[in-house]
């Protein structure tokens, strides 16, 4: 570790910064000190998080890699789907960070066949950042809805902790009862506790809420086992792949990619240096997902052509390595299949109960 130490630094290539990031999460395993390093670096994160700083990285992922926009133009093709069967509109979301919500509302607003569709989004989120940052959003989108035409709601609920701790049957979601409901989770599943039945747990409240679509896009790593080395291997192929995207993408002095990176070295530390039952970064694979789905009572609902077609073509935009594959349902779980050199790195998928 001693002479790793030496020759790493998260300002290298791709080797060099992920052997600082892991080693850092090493030590703190070795020293019993994980929980306090993470919250450390996430409380030094929060610091530096503003509005603007995180809407520039979001939009310059966006620009030069799909990992996060595939997610949101499968979701987004499914969503509208179902809601241009309905005039009024609820949604309750994970963070997005507006870069998926302002495509959705165009959409539902140009498409619909009513002359006023409704729409109502409710974004759980889990620091007091997020929630600052998500309020200019709300803003943000308010106006943009106003410019549109569409009466708009937005709702942000400031709940930190595990997901499964919220009530979801006091949000009023659907305004009365004559909405269509969406839920939309986009890279949040894997922060609910694996202790328990957790998930299993989370799936039945949202099957209660009867919503007309749920979406799931989550990182495709299989990273739900309880302790060792199982978790260490698979951490370090999955962030291997997430680091070298970023690094056929982005400048190598870009701030938006070094943003990117600490947040995975976070990750990473959780991962390795903190117990099962207390990690917030416990990701699982489709198939993994899809049963848990299927045992909550949810059947898959299959992409249209159409909402296929746009994903491959948001695939063309970018750099030689993306492709796209339809997961097989008997086998790996229902969905799409983000791919980089042919190895699944985000999968995206919508349910119906």
């Amino acid at each position: 570790m001693w002479m790793l130490n030496e020759l790493s630094t998260p300002y290298g290539d791709v080797d060099q910064k992920l052997a600082s990031y892991f080693l850092q999460g090493l030590f703190a395993r070795l020293t019993s000190s994980g929980p306090c390093t993470l919250r450390s670096l996430s409380a030094a994160s929060d610091h530096n998080c503003s509005f603007d700083s995180t809407r520039r990285t979001a939009l310059r992922f966006q620009e030069l890699s799909p990992w996060s926009s595939f997610g949101h133009v499968a979701a987004n093709g499914a969503i509208l789907e179902s809601f241009l069967q309905s005039s009024s509109s609820s949604c309750t979301q994970s963070n997005t960070f507006c870069t998926q919500w302002p495509t959705l509302l165009e959409a539902l607003a140009t498409r619909s066949s009513d002359d006023t569709p409704h729409l109502s989004i409710t974004t759980v989120v889990s620091s007091p950042s997020s929630s600052s940052v998500m309020k200019e959003i709300g803003q943000r989108m308010e106006k943009f809805a106003r410019l549109m035409g569409v009466p708009f709601r937005f709702n942000v609920v400031n709940h930190p902790g595990n997901l499964l701790d919220l009530d979801l049957d006091r949000l009023d979601l659907r305004e009365g009862g004559a909405a269509a409901l969406a839920v939309n989770c986009v890279n949040t599943l894997h922060g609910v506790s694996l202790a328990g039945c957790g998930r299993d747990a989370l799936f039945a409240a949202f099957r209660r809420l009867q919503p007309r679509i749920l979406t799931i896009v989550e990182e495709e790593a299989e990273l739900d086992a309880a302790e060792g080395g199982e978790v260490f291997g698979e951490s370090l192929r999955f962030f291997s792949a997430y680091f070298e995207t970023l690094e056929e993408s982005f400048p190598r002095t870009s701030n938006e990619r070094l943003a990117l990176e600490r947040a995975a070295g976070r990750a990473v530390v959780d991962l390795v240096a903190c117990p099962a039952a207390e990690s917030t970064e416990r990701r699982d694979t489709a198939a993994g997902w899809s049963r848990r789905m299927q045992e909550a009572g949810f059947e898959p609902a299959l992409f249209s052509d159409d909402v296929a077609d746009d994903a491959r073509a948001l695939l063309r935009r970018y750099r030689k390595g993306w492709s796209m594959r339809v997961a097989d349902v008997a086998g790996r779980g229902a969905g799409i299949f983000l791919e980089w050199k042919e190895q699944p790195v985000v999968w995206a998928s919508a349910w119906k109960p």
